[in-house]
């Protein structure tokens, strides 16, 4: 590395951008958590409680029961109230015995229950089966359309509603029930329906179940579930206290990354960047929600936190030369590259590798000093592909699609995130899922960044080029097919749905690869279907819809 030059010496006094962020809606608040007093005898006995109603319902699951419909309405609302992580096997072995008497005795061959087909149609395809769609043609009248009659059957408009987004390619089915049941389930008759199916079918054309974030739906669904007439008490004592003792871990944890944050004083040495440690926080455990995966948690926020300093560092504060020397020197990797850094650099790079230093010491000591390796790795990609993009500012280049598209995906993190994720998985991951994830060209984990990238992109490119930015996929389309951004963002949109179509084929029980990645990876593109949800950047504004998602995930626990 030369000696530091003198326009790297002087680069205080270039004129240097600003993205206007809005400083931390949280603060400290979560910092009185870290060292929680609260009464361990009381989490203990409401841990007690938890297992004996989980024995209970494990009992339902498993006993038999008179009607299909029964069952997968139990495994539904399991699900949607949050437990599933719960029961997988138990789910798992219920929905295999229920696809080989449907399917293989065909049981089911004259049930005319939209509201059962479409359940039982989504069920099983969530679960890695492949279940023709042609199961639905029997809800059609004699032209080939879906049957007027069913526009009074909103429950089983709203299944079948939520089965269409599980579609693979060619589901031509799927997309006529899509078109079919989005212009009746937005003209529904209030007056004929009850408030809480109302509520449902106004959640659903939001936030579709695929899609969404399984504590988001859950702190939803619970409340909507209460209210049901019919609700079972069993269920619904699990999922409140499931949800509460969850909580409060998620809150210690926050706690506790508040403090290191606290602790780096990274407010004052980073006053360029958007400070959005609980927004991040909120985003990793989106990906990783469980009780078991704290250190996963732990190392991505502090992870995806630093990155979120050079992403504003690379695409707003910094100079060209400046990027241009940081990223030779995260190639290097040494400490000793710093001294040809900026002093605000030589801090962003010091607190990069002490970082890495302190994941290294964990998985040197278990025998795993290959997963730091492959997590560097990532981390040299991602920045590589910030540098691209800040060149292309820098020079006023406006790539191609083809030229954008495999930068742009690099640097909206998938690869980032999940390489960096299995760090904190212990044994479940080995080398070879690592080369799998990184060198394999996934179709999966393609889909995921083009979910990913694109929907970042159409919600955010207008406040990006007016604060100065490399150009979006919305200006580069533009650009190349010389169309209006409408016209861009509607065929940047089909791409879309066109990957999420891939991750569900993805999802099937036939892959080599083993589930659990690829549920984090679908995990992924949901999270960014919920931060970008209605076109909008909730990330870089986060005191409005970010805000609530926060507050009822970490703040307000449910009433018992």
């Amino acid at each position: 590395m030369p000696s530091p030059s003198p326009a790297l010496e002087t680069s205080h006094v270039a004129e240097r951008r600003s993205g206007n962020f809005h400083p931390s809606i949280w603060g400290d608040y979560f910092l009185k958590y870290a060292s929680d007093s609260s009464s361990k005898s009381s989490q203990d006995i409401a841990g007690e409680r938890i297992e004996r109603l989980k024995g209970e319902v494990k009992k339902m699951l498993t006993s038999a029961m008179d009607k299909l419909l029964q069952k997968l309405n139990l495994i539904d609302q399991i699900q949607r109230l949050g437990l599933a992580y719960h029961f997988e096997i138990e789910i798992d072995k219920e929905l295999e015995q229920i696809h080989r008497s449907y399917f293989e005795f065909h049981c089911g061959d004259n049930d005319d229950d939209l509201h059962m087909t479409a359940l039982l149609f989504r069920l099983l395809r969530q679960q890695g089966y492949d279940v023709s769609c042609e199961i639905f043609n029997k809800f059609k009248d004699n032209e080939g359309h879906f049957s007027k009659s069913l526009i009074a059957d909103v429950r089983g408009l709203l299944s079948l509603f939520e089965a269409c987004h599980v579609g693979f390619h060619g589901d031509d089915i799927l997309n006529d029930a899509l078109a079919f049941t989005v212009t009746h389930l937005e003209s529904i008759d209030k007056g004929k329906v009850s408030r809480n199916l109302e509520k449902e079918v106004s959640h659903a054309l939001s936030q579709p179940i695929h899609k969404g974030l399984s504590r988001l739906e859950a702190r939803h669904y619970i409340q909507l579930y209460q209210e049901e007439p019919l609700h079972n008490e069993v269920l619904l004592s699990l999922a409140r206290l499931d949800f509460n003792l969850l909580q409060k871990q998620h809150q210690k944890e926050l706690g506790n990354i508040t403090r290191w944050w606290r602790d780096l004083d990274g407010e004052r040495k980073f006053p360029f960047a958007r400070d959005r440690l609980v927004e991040l926080y909120f985003w990793m455990s989106g990906v990783y929600f469980e009780p078991k995966y704290e250190a996963t948690r732990e190392i991505l926020t502090k992870m995806i936190v630093i990155v979120s300093i050079f992403d504003d560092m690379y695409d707003v504060y910094a100079t060209l030369e400046e990027i241009e020397v940081f990223t030779e020197a995260i190639e290097r990797w040494d400490v000793d590259a710093k001294d040809g850094l900026p002093k605000y650099m030589q801090v962003c790079y010091e607190t990069l590798l002490d970082l890495y230093d302190e994941f290294g010491n964990k998985f040197t000591r278990k025998g795993q000093s290959y997963c730091l390796f492959y997590a560097k790795e990532v981390m040299k990609n991602h920045l590589k592909a910030y540098f691209a993009e800040a060149k292309w500012f820098h020079q006023n280049h406006m790539p191609t699609m083809e030229e954008y598209m495999p930068i742009a995906s690099t640097s909206i993190g998938c690869e980032l995130l999940l390489g960096t994720s299995f760090l904190g998985m212990g044994d479940i991951v080995t080398k070879n899922d690592f080369d799998w994830l990184l060198y394999s060209d996934s179709k999966m984990v393609k889909a995921s960044k083009v979910v990913a990238r694109l929907m970042d992109d159409i919600a955010g490119h207008k406040s990006e080029q007016e604060r100065g930015h490399s150009p979006s996929s919305v200006e580069c389309f533009m650009k190349q097919y010389r169309v209006t951004e409408e016209e861009a963002k509607e065929e940047l949109r089909k791409q879309v749905v066109n990957a999420w179509k891939d991750m569900n084929e993805e999802l099937r029980r036939s892959s080599a690869v083993p589930k659990l990645l690829r549920t984090r990876i679908l995990n992924f593109a949901q999270v960014f279907d919920v931060v970008y949800n209605d076109e909008k950047d909730h990330y870089s504004h986060a005191g409005t819809k970010f805000k609530e998602h926060v507050t009822s995930l970490y703040v307000d626990p449910l009433p018992m």
